[in-house]
């Protein structure tokens, strides 16, 4: 063969073998990840649940894709977007809220799904036993809902004379609205209080709903679950000091805003446990054997600065009891 034959021949091998060795390389698999919140919110969240990805031994981009898509505080875009990833044929669905969760199984029953949600999964009928979910569906529980009567025993622990208090909850998330509303009422009416369930559905709801709880005469309020209030989380603290309306979230974004205390538990570590389950599913684990994970810890935090503009002495045997004390 002649140089210039061979020198052609051989530039011709170089220049194809990128593209037969692409399309040699095996797909990666791809992960659906699907929340009610914005990117912006929910980005913080999103970086815990790549973690337990990593830990499991998949790093987005090198051995694992994912397809993100964001509710924008729309609930019901949820059963589009999850429809949507069913379409794509993505090989896990990781729901990082209770109604991404629903949304998720109402769209699939044979695409694999992870939960990171904020009640009891059995009560939902999103798997029959903790144990062994059974279908395609597990994950973790931080159960906010279920602590929700913690939260107003220690909101009235901290305001023993006050008889009258107040829930938000956000009515498009029904799953979360009626659970908590139904714990939160009967733990009110064991400690003889008085409990107004107010409806939230958007930010700009939050002005009416405290003129309502102005005329009401509330003295305590208990923010209950939901992309709504994580994402107005600023501005709610600001009311409840502005208004003077002693209040109790799940987070500990709610006193370092400026509120007055969190009970709940670790939210970052529940998406983490999340990345790791799902990344067992992607090594061939199926969802019906992996059991849910339950939350086990739970914090106190407390503001001192918002209980003093508010006139509360906290005691100190609560503050004993507290996990972080914010200054």
């Amino acid at each position: 063969m002649r140089r210039r034959e061979f020198l052609g021949l051989a530039g011709g091998a170089i220049a194809t073998w990128p593209l037969t060795a692409r399309a040699q390389q095996p797909e990666l698999p791809v992960v659906g990840y699907l929340n009610n919140t914005s990117p912006d919110d929910g980005e913080p969240r999103a970086a815990a649940f790549r973690r337990g990805l990593q830990e499991a031994g998949y790093v987005e981009g090198k051995n694992v894709a994912i397809e993100y898509r964001w509710g924008e505080q729309q609930i019901d875009r949820l059963y589009a977007l999850a429809a949507d990833l069913v379409r794509r044929r993505v090989t896990v669905i990781a729901a990082g809220t209770t109604p991404a969760a629903l949304a998720a199984q109402a769209a699939t029953t044979t695409i694999p799904i992870v939960f990171e949600l904020g009640s009891d999964p059995v009560r939902l009928g999103l798997v029959t036993n903790l144990n062994r979910p059974g279908g395609n569906i597990t994950g973790v529980t931080n159960l906010l809902v279920e602590v929700g009567p913690k939260r107003l025993e220690l909101l009235h622990e901290l305001l023993p004379t006050t008889k009258v208090m107040a829930l938000l909850v956000n009515p498009d998330d029904r799953a979360l609205a009626q659970a908590g509303a139904r714990e939160t009422l009967s733990a009110a009416r064991n400690r003889g209080l008085e409990l107004h369930v107010l409806n939230v559905r958007s930010e700009g709801d939050f002005d009416a709903v405290f003129a309502d709880i102005k005329r009401l005469q509330v003295g305590g309020l208990v923010i209950g679950p939901g992309s709504v209030f994580d994402h107005g989380i600023d501005k709610l603290a600001a009311l409840t000091v502005r208004h003077a309306v002693p209040a109790i979230y799940q987070f500990r974004s709610f006193p370092a805003a400026g509120g007055l205390m969190s009970y709940g538990s670790d939210i970052l570590d529940s998406y983490r446990l999340a990345g790791i389950y799902t990344g067992r599913v992607l090594k061939g684990e199926n969802p019906a054997e992996l059991p849910v994970v339950q939350a086990t810890k739970f914090q106190l935090v407390i503001n001192l600065k918002a209980a003093k503009a508010l006139g509360i002495s906290v005691p100190p045997s609560m503050q004993a009891r507290a996990d972080e004390m914010i200054e």
